[in-house]
């Protein structure tokens, strides 16, 4: 059966003049006319814009989406400084908490980097008065977890009560599992809310995969929004052994389809493990060294080169500069495109790397003003060169941006805002020299579409003012969204 056919009318294209109405149908754009020259046709489904402005609609490229939808009902620690201030949230939760919660009370966003006092198991058991608590880090990487919870869940912790890296994300699997109902509906929960911000799609790499929980959501009910999964070294074989044809869709409505190969070879800022050619500066009571390379070269060649036979776009987790040099040579070495996630430090002999090997840096720019005293603080006098959007796309880099949720939120204006202004607070830009263009920041956000054209995808988004004009990274940030468009259809109507 054809796709019904849906008329947008009388619409705002910025750069345009006057008012348009765009035909959609098939899930494509099939016109774009001056306002009121659309035939009436009982088949035709026509939504007046009233003077709305209309954008290609806007991806998340980089997600973890089952640990956002869950975070968005965990303990917020992002606001507490210290790590006593940590523990007294989580003690004043369970003090609230009537009757107790079921099961470990679990904490999200701490960045230990900068907490004047140290952590330990001891502080974190007073607060958890007995019972278990995770804590988990804002860039996932870290856990501080209380004693009971360490021995029920086989966690191995020093007296600071922190684990790092591959047991932090054994904790996180545990904890994030649920009866398929449950997470199945606070996933709608979360993906209505970003399809509330003008999201079309998403790129998920949710640790060791989701693409079956996505096949059950999208069985169950057409999904909110485009879906490319990823599945992680641990489970490429079974890949490579099914008939799965990456990029082909796998549901009825043409949303869901695997793509990506995610392998993590760093670790991050915070948690000092992200892996960089100089050492992390003196903190007190460590001595991080320059961070861990958890995938040696040889190995990455192997798992990219079997992948890239497959189909599969290898995506490429490389935080530290040295990690990046890594990443960038094996892409040499196969002559293969594919996208490192993250680049946040970057050597000047690198930028060039990424446009002429066609390896898209995949940002998360929201990541730059959260992180930039971390960053002041473990990585001094390389700042300069630590999120460098702007040398990047001088340099003939292709950027994606996403958010990384729950490490930031899921909301595409917000790392719009972040690229173009290079602050979140008060303070002035940081490295202002790093800034984008909203044209710039809009290309990056929905996949190189910096205008609407007859033939593009029907992924559309509404909102009820000019994003050009906007007056600073506050307004830019909260831009109102009326409406969003996934494939012809209305996913979402505010006005």
């Amino acid at each position: 059966m054809a796709e019904p056919a849906l008329a947008l009318t009388s619409a705002r294209l910025p750069g345009w003049d006057g008012l348009w109405d765009v035909v959609l149908g098939g899930g494509l754009i099939r016109g774009i006319v001056p306002s009121h020259r659309v035939p009436v046709r009982p088949e035709v489904e026509v939504v007046d814009l009233d003077g709305r402005y209309l954008l290609p609609g806007l991806w998340d490229e980089h997600v973890h989406f089952t640990q956002w939808a869950l975070y968005r009902s965990r303990i917020e620690l992002g606001a507490a400084r210290t790590a006593a201030g940590t523990a007294a949230l989580v003690a004043d939760r369970i003090r609230s908490s009537e009757p107790p919660a079921a099961g470990p009370v679990i904490g999200v966003g701490f960045r230990d980097a900068l907490w004047p006092d140290e952590p330990t198991q001891a502080l974190l058991d007073d607060a958890a008065q007995g019972g278990e608590v995770v804590l988990f880090s804002a860039d996932l990487h870290c856990v501080w977890v209380s004693s009971a919870a360490a021995l029920r869940m086989g966690i191995p912790t020093g007296a600071d009560g922190i684990a790092r890296e591959a047991p932090a994300f054994a904790a996180q699997d545990a904890v994030n599992s649920l009866p398929d109902a449950q997470l199945d509906a606070l996933v709608r929960q979360a993906a209505d809310a970003a399809v509330r911000r003008g999201v079309v799609g998403i790129v998920d790499f949710e640790m060791g995969g989701s693409l079956d929980d996505w096949r059950r959501r999208a069985d169950a009910a057409r999904l909110p929004f485009r879906v490319e999964a990823s599945v992680y070294p641990a489970g490429l074989d079974d890949v490579l052994a099914s008939d799965l044809v990456p990029g082909t869709p796998l549901d009825a409505d043409e949303l869901l389809s695997l793509r990506y190969l995610k392998v993590i070879i760093d670790g991050s800022l915070n948690t000092r493990t992200a892996y960089c050619r100089d050492d992390y500066a003196g903190l007190p009571g460590s001595d991080p060294g320059h961070g861990v390379l958890a995938v040696p070269p040889s190995e990455l060649t192997g798992l990219l080169r079997r992948a890239v036979a497959f189909g599969l776009t290898p995506a490429v987790h490389a935080i530290g500069d040295e990690a990046n040099t890594v990443a960038l040579d094996v892409f040499a070495s196969l002559g293969s495109h594919g996208r490192i996630e993250h680049a946040q430090l970057l050597a000047d002999s690198d930028l060039p790397r990424f446009g002429r090997l066609g390896v898209i840096a995949s940002v998360q720019p929201r990541h730059a003003p959260d992180d930039r005293d971390a960053a002041e603080r473990l990585w001094p006098g390389r700042t300069g060169r630590a999120f460098p959007l702007r040398r990047l796309l001088d340099s003939g880099a292709t950027l994606a941006f996403g958010s990384d949720a729950p490490v930031s939120a899921l909301d595409p204006w917000v790392q719009a805002s972040a690229a173009v202004y290079r602050t979140s607070d008060e303070r002035p830009a940081w490295h202002p020299e790093q800034r984008v263009t909203f044209a710039e920041a809009l290309a990056a956000s929905t996949r190189g579409r910096s205008t609407l054209l007859a033939g593009e995808p029907a992924d559309l988004v509404v909102v009820d003012q000019d994003p050009f004009e906007a007056g600073g990274a506050a307004e830019l940030a909260a831009t109102p969204v009326a409406g969003t468009v996934v494939a012809g259809r209305v996913s979402y109507r505010g006005f």
